[in-house]
């Protein structure tokens, strides 16, 4: 995160941003609809700063540095994990382990949704060894 601390006139005129989820004192939490326009622009040649000032950002008042490391950051989470990298998991996500015990029911919905995913796997593996053996036949 940048050192760069916003004064109260630049929080004002941060919220008035449409691209903005919202801001504090030291950060900025950019909408998902903005990082996919800057995900397009990166993808057709623009540069961040470009991509940035069309969306009506002053560079000067946030920072080329957090403009680049932004870039650098939702590029990176594209290339991995495509649009859903771009997605703020914050608010559902704590990263935190649950603390209280569970009750039978949860147990029970986790069980089954690990159960579900693991056969989708299955399934999923299974496609791809019988496309892979007709290719094989094919040659």
């Amino acid at each position: 995160m940048s050192k760069k601390i916003f004064i109260e006139k630049e929080i004002k005129l941060f919220s008035n941003n449409p691209f903005i989820k919202s801001v504090s004192l030291k950060g900025i939490t950019y909408t998902d609809e903005f990082k996919h326009i800057f995900i397009e622009g990166n993808d057709n040649g623009k540069l961040p700063r470009q991509i940035f000032e069309e969306c009506g950002f002053d560079i000067d008042v946030i920072g080329i540095d957090r403009v680049r490391s932004s870039g650098k950051r939702w590029c990176a989470a594209y290339r991995v994990s495509g649009v859903s990298g771009l997605r703020d998991s914050r608010a559902k996500n704590s990263g935190r382990p649950c603390e209280r015990e569970l009750t039978l029911e949860e147990k029970y919905a986790r069980l089954e949704a690990q159960h579900n995913l693991l056969k989708a796997e299955n399934e999923l593996l299974k496609k791809i060894r019988s496309a892979e053996r007709g290719l094989k036949r094919n040659k």
